[in-house]
Order: C-alpha cells, then structure tokens, then sequence
C-alpha cells in the first residue's frame, strides 16, 4: 500500500558532533552518489565531505562553517532522500532556508550533483563574506499554544531596533514558534538586551550564520547569480514548496522565475517555513511528513506550524502528541527507530 509524504529538507545548523559519521553509518551503498559530491569538492582543492564526514573529531569552529557544513549537511540530505522506501510516494517536497536549495533537488529542478553545487557555492560565498549574523528567540511556550500577541510585540521590538540610526534587524525565518532573527552587531545585541532569557538558551546566538533572508544578503544573491546560471534549472518532477508557501508545480514552472526567486527573492526576504508546511498540510495532505538528516531539531518547528496550521485539530502541544502517538505522521531521518520506518 503506498504512503503519501511530503519530504523536507534541513537548513543549517543540522550538522553538529552527534552526527559525525551520518554518511559511513547510513549510506555506504550510495557511494556513486556520494562520489559525485566529493568530484565537486576535489576539483575546487576543498576538502570532501567523505573527509569531513569520517574526520576523528568535531569542532565548531570548523563544522559550523557554511563552506563545511553546507555540503555536508546537502550530502546527507539528498542521501537519505534517495534511500526512502519504494511504497513512499512523495507528493512535495519543501525545506528551511537552506533546505530550499535541497528541495530543488529532491524535486528534480535541478539534479543532485547540480544541487550539491548550489549548495556549495551558496554556502562558500555566505562564509567568505559573513554579512551580519542570527539569533534565534521563541514566542511560543513549552505547551505550543499560540500566542499571536507575543510574536506581534516581539516583531514591534524588532521593527523599533530597526529604525534606530546605527542598528539593523530583521525578521530572517519565520519557524514554527521561533523567530529566526538576523542583523548587524549592534542590533542582534540590542534585541538580546530588550527580552527576557528563557530557559538558559535564548536568546540563541547561531555560530557562523550570516544576515540570511535579508537585503543584507544583495551582494551574495547577486554573486550567486553570476556563478550558477539558469541553464542549471529545469522543470520539477514533484510540487515543490517554497519560502512564502507557494507551489512550483511541474510541468508549468516558469524556470526563470524559479532561478530568480531561488538566488534573489528567497536570498533577500524572510523564508516563512511556517506557512511552507501549512501549504504542505492542507493542500497535499499526506500520510507522512518526512524530515531528512543529519540532524533532527527540524521536527519540533514543523510540528509547531502543524499545531499553527489547525492541523487535524491541533491546538498544542498536546494535540500534536495525540495525533503523532496515534498515526506517526511526522517521521525524523535521524531517528533510528523512525528512519525503519520510511527506508
């Protein structure tokens, strides 16, 4: 019986110690795919990310980096993309911010060696060029209710900041129940002066992480325009979704639009993947929502915008956790024990 799902893809930040090994420990009979990667990597005299992968040990000073954890965490993804389960039909695919590069790849607008090469050159030019940084913060609480006054005054103290001579901030990704907020030094420390901690953890400084999904992004986009050109691109065999929640569909994609919005618009605006799983929710209503590796912090924001969505009557946290111990409808690669069941 065929499973319908709706595959997402990770952004930045999915690479960390506990996934050192991902590619050896999961997928060793891809090594044709695999082998194509590190052909990219090699050519440019960089390290490949069977290298990177198979390294003694993990710092965060290196793997943080948009050069190295950028291809790794492109190889892993598509990886895992390629291992699901033959009774898996996937009806669309989406991702977070830099997931929306994979996405095009799982879904067949570009190919995978092809995305591999967006995502390296994307994550080379962001490193050597480090425009501004993020932060993370939530509006949400521990049980996942909405708190649409919250976020409203959280996005005030963001706009106020921003309007000050000398401070630049910006909303960066709207996830789940976090802001992803992105801006100059003084503004992500001006935002960091004017809330509350919670919890010991926010506000989340983001290692290495530029200004993304903000103007401050313009020269990137625009180098990223002149190195990967539209001749890369080509119609999708699968609906993809993208960073404000609309649908690239087969068949009648507008290739250059697609390549606009790929390296300008979604470079330069904020990625809303809350509403990315919305249009994934309601209009293709899948069995599965299947997030792929390396790491599995992207579960909790799309079960948060499932719950934002009304999802099969999700009002919290709670609710989320009725519907996943009844159906297991959303399935983490890097969970072993939900990775059986989609492999």
């Amino acid at each position: 019986m065929t499973r319908t799902a709706v595959l997402i893809c990770p952004g930045r930040g999915t690479y960390n110690a506990p996934e050192l090994g991902y590619l050896a420990r999961h997928h060793g009979a891809r090594a044709e795919l695999i082998e194509g990667f590190d052909a990219i990597r090699a050519s440019a005299g960089r390290e490949t990310v069977t290298a990177l992968d198979g390294a003694d040990r993990f710092s965060v000073a290196k793997y943080s980096r948009g050069d190295v954890a950028s291809p790794l965490i492109c190889a892993c993804s598509l990886a895992d993309a390629a291992a699901l389960a033959g009774d898996i039909e996937v009806v669309a695919v989406t991702g977070n911010s830099m997931g929306w590069y994979l996405a095009l790849a799982a879904g067949g607008a570009v190919s995978a060696v092809d995305g591999f090469r967006v995502v390296d050159t994307m994550g080379r030019l962001m490193q050597d060029h480090l425009i501004g940084g993020q932060l993370v913060y939530p509006w949400m609480g521990e049980d996942w209710r909405p708190d649409p006054a919250r976020k409203a005054e959280l996005l005030g103290i963001v706009a106020a900041i921003n309007a000050r001579t000398g401070q630049e901030l910006h909303l960066s990704i709207d996830l789940g129940g976090m802001l992803v907020l992105a801006g100059d030094e003084p503004g992500l420390k001006a935002f960091e002066a004017a809330v509350p901690a919670i919890g010991g953890r926010f506000p989340m400084r983001l290692a290495n992480h530029a200004a993304f999904h903000t103007a401050m992004q313009a020269p990137v986009a625009e180098l990223g325009r002149a190195a990967l050109p539209v001749s890369l691109f080509g119609q999708p065999r699968v609906p993809m979704i993208d960073g404000r929640g609309g649908t690239w569909w087969p068949g009648s994609t507008d290739v250059d639009a697609l390549w606009r919005y790929t390296f300008d618009t979604q470079v330069c605006e904020p990625y809303d993947f809350t509403a990315a799983i919305r249009t994934a929710a309601r209009e293709f209503a899948p069995d599965l929502f299947i997030v792929t590796g390396p790491g599995g912090t992207l579960g909790g924001a799309v079960a948060q915008s499932l719950v934002l969505a009304g999802w099969r009557g999700m009002a919290d946290r709670a609710g989320f956790d009725a519907v996943q111990a009844e159906t297991g409808l959303l399935v983490s690669m890097r969970r072993d024990d939900q990775r059986a069941q989609v492999t």
